[in-house]
């Protein structure tokens, strides 16, 4: 009997995690990331400010989206995305929302293992309406990014990085 009722709480437990796991098929590309914590150095960093994004990526709304929350010098500047599929546009979206009080909807594609990305900027005080960003998986688990932002009408290079794993590292907001 107790033999019975063990299988049964394992079989429980498997189907309980398994279901915990579930995305969407459309978010699929993204299953390699979820649960874990990336490090980041921005291309731009010099020894006298080192400029660190933390990101953390996360199964969100029962498997409907993708929750990134991240955050650069220990919570100097913050922000929130949630990635999902826009049934109504067929395509993968998201919005990004900030601790500097803007906030930027945007488009997501693939092409390969890269992801693309076009943000349009709403209430950047620095002149940014518009960015455009890549994301390349690399070969040993590594993130590259590098964004482009249409700031006073002209486009300019942005922030670029590479990110590691780093299950340690943590997001802050103040």
């Amino acid at each position: 009997m107790f033999k019975y009722i063990a299988l049964f709480l394992v079989l429980s437990l498997h189907l309980t995690v398994s279901a915990g796991d579930k995305l969407i098929p459309e978010l699929e590309k993204f299953r390699p990331f979820i649960g874990k914590t990336y490090r980041g150095e921005f291309d731009s960093s010099t020894p006298d400010k080192r400029v660190i994004d933390v990101s953390r990526w996360e199964r969100h709304l029962n498997g409907q989206a993708i929750r990134i929350e991240h955050s650069i010098n220990n919570g100097e500047y913050g922000g929130e995305t949630i990635i999902f599929y826009d049934k109504a546009k067929r395509k993968l979206r998201y919005f990004y929302f900030t601790t500097a009080g803007f906030y930027t909807e945007a488009d997501v594609t693939f092409n390969g293992k890269t992801m693309i990305s076009r943000e349009k900027v709403t209430g950047n005080d620095n002149g940014v309406t518009e960015v455009k960003s890549k994301a390349w998986i690399q070969q040993d688990g590594s993130i590259k990014t590098q964004a482009h932002y249409l700031k006073n009408g002209e486009w300019v290079k942005g922030h670029g990085a590479v990110y590691q794993v780093a299950p340690d590292a943590e997001v802050i907001f103040q």
